[in-house]
């Protein structure tokens, strides 16, 4: 799998490899957040935005802005669970793939 900035889509796979590895990071943090035995009050802010970015992968058109605030709200819903916190960087990862939110002048 493409894991640096820049890359551009394998030849013959059609599937970027941003996505790809977004895919993957999202897939990850689910399962495992599916798996945690620990309940928390947000546990469902955390799975609504991991829906969100899987959603926009799987459209084609991320929006980086969006992802940016659904990385944020997934952070705070599940940032003091420890157990996900490598889970969590993938994602975190994933994102910045996409590149940075372009600043307001």
């Amino acid at each position: 799998m493409l894991r640096s900035v820049g890359q551009t889509r394998v030849t013959g796979s059609g599937e970027d490899p941003r996505a790809a590895e977004l895919n993957a990071a999202v897939s990850r943090l689910r399962r495992e957040l599916a798996a945690h035995p620990g309940r928390f009050s947000d546990r469902d802010v955390a799975e609504d935005e991991l829906a969100v970015l899987a959603a926009m992968v799987a459209g084609g058109a991320p929006e980086i802005p969006r992802m940016r605030r659904s990385l944020l709200l997934i952070a705070g819903a599940i940032g003091s669970v420890s157990a996900l916190a490598p889970a969590l960087l993938q994602v975190r990862r994933a994102v910045d793939l996409f590149g940075e939110v372009p600043r307001q002048p």
